[in-house]
């Protein structure tokens, strides 16, 4: 969630900062602006709203200069305004500052400015550093920006731009994604590499508490002792055009329809001989078999991933799984030592509370194992360990072939320990090999059925409530279908172990309430064909998900099936979840829905 850009050379910085702003539109946002330093002066245009909004405030203003920051802000301190919105200027004009993340004690910060004199124009607590910078200023920008931050708790990333300093500005990173573009005679900062990529391929990435200052012809970089620290230039390899649509209509369709490519890069590379083979990797023999207990960590979708990472693990590896969402992990105090492994899961590698949630993890001596898709991400630099997923580039804020390659990445880990373990002969691992390879061809004849799933979605898309049952697997899986509904849709939506509909849930359901069933563990087929009569009792409307080979039998009871190959039930979650996707992207478009930018949500969560 919001996204800052920067830039310095010898073009004009106005159409950069609004090209890479763009990039980042799917981080979610309520309003933006910018920054430039022309002739002496720090010229600020920001707005609530699109960035459309912004661009047509711009078309009068004449803007020349060649130095500038921007801002996408998503609210945390004050409604989303024209006043609130970044960037925010210091009390004599002189310095102008973005920010994203939040400052914990900056009601102190203020009350101490206020005192000094400082007024204050909006609500926000990025206000309160550029006031503190200019406080802290005596000539020395990086300086003062050093003192700064030592005087912040929380989280940032930071451009800061000053009328003092017309030849450079400084950027600053704790917590929150920020890297720095390298270019011929011009430099960049971006919250991530899409907004950028345009113009350069070779990237910077700031550390933990590390500040940069960046003129056109130079990038340095110092820790908040004001040292200075070496960095590798990181080469990005992938291509422009997977960030773009690609004659889809929406991001969210594209990535879900890159669904088998994305599998196919988790799982390849990674099979070699009829054999899993994790490079590089510190997870010996003797970790596995000592282990007492593995913690799964995260939030949203990842999480849903760690759901299923639990069964399977526990089934097949036979090691107690604790699943946790991450921002309550830190603050009860877990129960976490050596002899615990702990595998945290996120998208973008970024998002705050995994990685607090990790440290908290390391802290108290686990071992930490990451599953991110982000190449150079926090968390991926901080793991003991990281199994990068290859989705490629996800923009729609609504994750999809990142979850599915997050459940490639488990079965992967789960099939390793089992193997390790001694739990599995050679002919069940062989045959779950053959299998994870085939999934990118079982998922294709997923996709095949989109039309099926996009007439079911038409003649509902008007449903106040919908609910998704399943039992064992399929619980974990409506967990995500649902989830995958709200974000897009808007609509209510629930999701209930099969078991529990009598124990108080099938009160709600009646004539004509949608449940969406899932059937595809064999051993619980016969208990959820028991619950599909019991909903359907009670004049409940039922989209079933099944393998091919029970589809004739659910097509009794159920007012529609959607089939998928059949397949172990252990792996049917990862080809049956593409038509939960499906299905709710069909129903978001046919409200006329915001797909890729749903209201509220951002893509990458870079606050608590």
């Amino acid at each position: 969630m919001c996204g800052i850009v920067g830039y310095i050379g010898n073009k004009k910085a106005k159409p950069i900062l609004i090209d890479g702003l763009k990039k980042l539109e799917y981080r979610g946002y309520d309003s933006a602006g910018i920054a430039i330093l022309n002739s002496g002066e720090i010229n600020v245009v920001k707005s609530k709203g699109r960035i459309a909004v912004l661009e047509d405030k711009l078309k009068d203003i004449s803007l020349e200069g060649t130095i500038g920051i921007g801002h996408t802000r998503w609210a945390t301190h004050g409604e989303p305004s024209d006043i609130n919105s970044h960037p925010h200027i210091s009390k004599n004009g002189k310095i102008a500052v973005v920010h994203n993340g939040i400052i914990e004690n900056y009601i102190q910060i203020k009350e101490f400015l206020l005192a000094k004199g400082y007024q204050f124009k909006s609500e926000t607590d990025t206000e309160v550093i550029a006031h503190l910078i200019e406080y802290n200023y005596e000539g020395d920008l990086i300086k003062a920006v050093i003192k700064t931050l030592n005087e912040l708790e929380g989280a940032y990333a930071l451009g800061v731009l000053s009328t003092d300093n017309p030849d450079m500005f400084v950027a600053a990173k704790k917590d929150s994604p920020l890297i720095v573009g390298l270019g011929q005679n011009e430099n960049y900062i971006a919250s991530d590499i899409p907004a950028i990529l345009k113009y350069t391929r070779d990237i910077l990435i700031l550390e933990e508490k590390e500040v940069a200052c960046i003129s056109s012809d130079k990038v340095e970089i110092y820790n908040l002792l004001g040292e200075k620290q070496q960095r590798e230039v990181f080469h990005v390899d992938w291509d422009v055009s997977a960030a773009e649509k690609g004659g889809f209509e929406h991001f969210m369709i594209k990535e879900i329809f890159e669904e088998p490519a994305a599998i196919k890069a988790t799982i390849s590379p990674r099979i070699k001989d009829n054999e899993i083979v994790l490079d590089n990797l510190i997870i010996t023999d003797e970790i596995i078999n000592n282990c007492e207990k593995i913690h799964i960590i995260a939030c949203g979708t990842a999480y849903h991933a760690g759901v299923v990472g639990k069964y399977i693990i526990e089934k097949l590896a036979r090691i107690p799984v604790e699943v946790e969402v991450a921002s309550e992990f830190r603050y009860r105090d877990p129960i976490i030592n050596e002899k615990h492994f702990t595998i945290v899961i996120s998208q973008s590698g970024e998002t705050l509370d995994t990685l607090m949630a990790m440290r908290e993890a390391k802290k108290k001596g686990s071992l930490t194992f990451a599953i991110v898709n982000v190449v150079g991400s926090s968390i991926a630099r901080e793991a003991d360990d990281v199994l990068y997923t290859w989705a490629g580039p996800e923009i729609a804020v609504a994750s999809t072939k990142a979850y599915n390659t997050q459940l490639a990445a488990l079965y992967l880990l789960a099939l390793t320990f089992a193997k390790r373990k001694g739990l599995l002969d050679q002919h069940s691992y062989l045959n779950y090999l053959s299998q994870l390879q085939e999934l990118p061809n079982m998922i294709t004849s997923v996709l095949n059925e989109k039309k099926e799933i996009q007439k079911f979605a038409s003649e509902h898309f008007n449903a106040k409530s919908i609910f998704y049952i399943g039992r064992g697997l399929d619980y974990a899986l409506s967990m995500e279908g649902s989830l995958k509904l709200k974000e897009i849709s808007y609509i209510h939506s629930e999701a209930y172990a099969g078991g529990e509909l009598k124990h108080g849930t099938i009160a709600l359901i009646e004539e004509g309430t949608l449940v969406v069933a899932s059937l595809t563990q064999e051993q619980l087929f016969e208990k959820m064909i028991g619950n599909v009569r019991e909903v359907k009792a009670r004049g409940a409307v039922v989209l079933a998900i099944a393998q091919e080979k029970n589809a004739d039998e659910v097509a009794k009871i159920a007012d529609a099936v959607i089939t998928i190959p059949n397949v172990d039930s252990v792996l049917a979650p990862i080809v049956a979840v593409t038509t939960m996707q499906l299905f709710a992207y069909y129903v978001a478009v046919m409200k006329g829905n915001e797909v890729d930018k749903p209201r509220n949500l951002a893509k990458s969560v870079t606050v608590e």
